[in-house]
């Protein structure tokens, strides 16, 4: 069994990693490799044209700077309400504590395009769309009760006498939070707050719906409207070009924080 335990790590990573190869090497064939029959499972000629176009045709940079924004204002948002309201909900012995930390689980089960048109018309009714900070906020509700899911679990196995000696020493119930517990759980806050980080990033419908105009696209709606010279025509290589340039910063941000994501992981899963 042991012996099978590295095929099958090897067989998940390259089905796992597949995907992005393949666009990768797609991105650097030039146009007349893209659809020659067999397929060329490596470029003959390295091309950088998919990559110039895809940034010379359309507003790509902007794109990626409203991603990054969107992106990094949810998560903010995200962990400001969802860390406190986890480890009141770890630290209060409520009544329904469990019932209520079944409820945050249920909701982040919950589709985004399910709550499309209650969000569509509670943003038109606020007056924010076309707005990446509305889009923020609502990026910021969608990944709230997956954060205080999260971080629960982290918080009730955080030992209790750190906070103790803190409140002897004079601090306050927020100092404790701020000073003491927030510093002690940066594991688990990093790993939470990639995994809201990708989900924002990589939000396609509520972009779709609530960003029209050209300018404030997030980067999924920019690849989903490349087109070609005709509506019959799709051009895989700026597509995949835009998929590398897309993902590239997810990766770099996961390889940054691996060590804390596994540690935060982790975290609430082994008591003592």
């Amino acid at each position: 069994m042991k012996r099978l335990l590295p095929v099958a790590v090897a067989a998940m990573a390259a089905f796992s990693l597949g995907p992005f190869l393949w666009s990768a090497l797609t991105s650097l064939k030039p146009a007349d490799e893209l659809f020659r029959v067999p397929p060329t499972w490596i470029p003959r000629s390295v091309s950088l044209d998919n990559y110039r176009d895809v940034f010379a045709q359309r507003p790509f940079a902007r794109y990626m700077v409203n991603s990054l924004f969107v992106a990094g204002l949810s998560t903010i948002l995200t962990l400001a309400a969802g860390a406190p309201a986890a480890w009141a909900l770890a630290r209060l012995r409520l009544r329904w504590s469990a019932a209520i930390e079944k409820g945050f689980l249920a909701f982040a089960l919950f589709p985004p395009a399910v709550l499309l048109v209650p969000l569509f018309v509670a943003a038109r009714d606020a007056g924010v769309l076309n707005s990446r900070i509305g889009v923020a906020f609502v990026h910021a509700a969608l990944n709230l009760p997956f954060a205080v899911w999260s971080l629960t679990s982290f918080f009730r196995a955080f030992p209790a006498d750190l906070e103790d000696a803190a409140r002897v020493d004079g601090f306050s119930r927020a100092g404790v939070l701020l000073r003491v517990v927030f510093p002690v759980s940066a594991p688990a806050l990093a790993a939470t707050a990639i995994l809201v980080f990708i989900f924002s990033w990589n939000e396609f419908v509520i972009a779709l719906t609530f960003l029209t105009r050209d300018e404030l696209r997030t980067v999924p709606v920019g690849v989903a409207m490349l087109s070609g010279v005709t509506a019959y025509d799709i051009p895989w290589g700026q597509i995949s070009a835009a998929v590398v340039v897309t993902t590239l910063p997810v990766v770099a941000a996961v390889l940054a924080f691996q060590r804390s994501i596994v540690q935060g992981l982790g975290a609430g899963a082994v008591k003592g």
